[in-house]
């Protein structure tokens, strides 16, 4: 519900501040007290156009904000989690700056919102019914959508949703394979062609490095025994004199003379490390030419094998150690790419899945014409108390081409008179009429509607005495369990309201005409009612009047 509403320097408005209430709330006044201008505040917070001529004059800017709370609904709180405005008191504070340049600025929970935000959030805030205001009533998607929710057809209406969107998917994929069909068999021979060349070459993970180092090792076998011989035959097996013999030969002088100075003990022990070190180098030298060969036959294999790796990464534009998943991706375009193309399999496909769209929006075209049924006729009858007498609701539904919705267009036509032809209820001439209508249709589907607040802007227009009362009724009724605020001329749907303000003009200081806002009391209520009732003149007998009304 709306909790709070704070208006400053917009149009005749200096500074307001609105406590607001659960139930049915009224605004009254004398006509150019401004209202309505509340109501228009409030569509500008919800995203409304704005311009510079809503800044009140002399101001520098108008600043509008509406403070919402309560239990919000989960597509509302999963719209505040999805952009991240989210906020940790539970409420939703939407803020308008309009400066006096026209350049607006908008804000949700004290974040930064686009005007197309603002509006999203709104709608699913406050639903406004009136002459000059947006209504959700008039969309063929609202209207669609209330009747689904009327009748709790979501689900249903869901589950079409999701066989269009199936059945739409796999026909794209056909005709795209049709257009396309001699393009995609070529690129099948093509992708058939690469795979079998790499299917032939079964290039593995690592070949690449690892042939590579064999390639290497094999080609400078040669060079590597005679390196190998040369250096352990200077390290253990010359003639003259090997490394090894010679540091032994070292140690043993040195450790004679040791004994004779201690100061060479360090010396000596450096030595002997050093001798073992040599004696491995010995042994290893010793069994790496145990084992390596010269194998001519070997290299060439290896060479082959290299040249081939190296030719398919040329013919392929890859690099050598990219042959293998090169491999692989190719293997998998080609699968996709022959399941796609089994033209006649995508067609038996498309008709299942054809199929099922239509079983399913057969269902929900027969649950929706009984619902439109009942709904139409629960609307005319209340248009006959709403001084519509012969006026009639009808809820079409037009066969048109399948779609995400079902194979129909819901559309509400009305007929405000006895003997006229049912139109669009977005071409009802008389905006009184049309919001009248939309209060009977909202008061008996207002079990299914999510929007919390409603609002209701010069209902009565047109109206009165025992008609009056019955829109006030019916606005109380649908108080109890939403918010409704109404801006009224009518003392009989004033006195049904739990909360009622009065809205009045004035003067500051510098002769500026401003508009005031106040909340009523019982006296306070007395007095307004019973100038709705007489006019400029209050008179003990409009006052009694004023205390009946209120009474009952």
């Amino acid at each position: 519900m709306l909790r709070t509403l704070a208006i400053r320097d917009f149009v005749i408005v200096d500074a307001i501040e609105l406590d607001l209430s659960q139930g049915f709330t009224v605004f009254t006044g004398e006509t150019g007290a401004g209202k309505s201008i509340l109501i228009d505040a409030l569509t500008l917070a919800l995203g409304g156009r704005a311009d510079a001529s809503v800044v009140r004059e002399g101001a520098s800017r108008a600043d509008i904000s509406a403070e919402f709370a309560g239990e919000f609904s989960p597509a509302l709180l999963a719209w505040l989690d999805e952009h991240a405005v989210a906020s940790d008191e539970g409420s939703v504070l939407l803020r308008r700056v309009v400066d006096n340049g026209g350049r607006s600025k908008a804000f949700i929970n004290g974040v930064a919102a686009t005007m197309t935000q603002l509006r999203d959030l709104g709608e699913m805030l406050v639903d406004i019914h009136g002459q000059h205001a947006h209504q959700s009533l008039l969309k063929a998607d609202a209207q669609r959508q209330l009747l689904d929710d009327h009748a709790g057809l979501q689900e249903d209406a869901k589950a079409v949703a999701a066989a269009w969107r199936q059945w739409r998917a796999l026909a794209r994929q056909r005709e795209e394979f049709e257009r396309d069909a001699r393009n995609v068999l070529l690129e099948r021979e093509r992708l058939e062609w690469q795979v079998g060349e790499l299917e032939k070459l079964s290039p593995r993970p690592g070949e690449w490095a690892e042939v590579s180092n064999e390639h290497s090792r094999l080609s400078h076998a040669a060079s590597l025994i005679e390196g190998a011989q040369q250096a352990l035959n200077l390290l253990s097996e010359d003639d003259a004199a090997p490394m090894l013999s010679q540091l032994t030969s070292i140690e043993q002088k040195l450790a004679k003379l040791a004994d004779i100075d201690d100061k060479l003990k360090p010396v000596l022990d450096a030595l002997e490390p050093a001798r073992i070190q040599l004696q491995e180098a010995v042994y290893g030298l010793n069994d790496y030419l145990g084992r390596i060969e010269l194998d001519p036959d070997r290299l060439r294999t290896v060479e082959a094998r290299l040249e081939a790796l190296h030719s398919a990464a040329r013919k392929f534009h890859v690099s050598p150690d990219e042959l293998h998943e090169e491999h692989l991706r190719l293997s998998s375009q080609l699968r996709q790419l022959s399941d796609a193309t089994d033209l006649d399999a995508l067609r038996v496909h498309e008709q299942q899945l054809a199929d099922a769209f239509h079983a399913l929006a057969a269902r929900l075209t027969k649950a929706r014409t009984k619902a439109a049924k009942s709904l139409s006729s629960a609307v005319t009858a209340a248009m006959q108390e709403l001084s519509m007498a012969g006026g009639r609701f009808e809820i079409a539904l037009n066969r048109g081409e399948p779609s995400a919705h079902g194979v129909e267009q819901v559309e509400f036509l009305v007929a405000g008179h006895a003997g006229t032809t049912p139109r669009p209820l977005a071409r009802v001439a008389s905006g009184g009429e049309l919001a009248r209508i939309s209060l009977a249709i909202s008061v008996i589907a207002s079990s299914a509607t999510a929007t919390p607040t409603l609002i209701f802007d010069e209902v009565d227009s047109g109206i009165g005495g025992g008609v009056a009362e019955v829109v006030g009724r019916l606005l109380k009724k649908l108080g109890r369990d939403r918010q409704v605020l109404c801006v009224t001329h009518l003392p009989q749907v004033a006195s049904q309201a739990g909360q009622h303000f009065q809205v009045s003009k004035g003067s500051v200081a510098d002769g500026r005409t401003v508009s005031r806002i106040a909340p009523l009391g019982s006296a306070e209520r007395i007095e307004e009612i019973a100038r709705m009732l007489g006019g400029l003149e209050i008179t003990a007998t409009t006052r009694k009047h004023a205390r009946e009304l209120l009474a009952s």
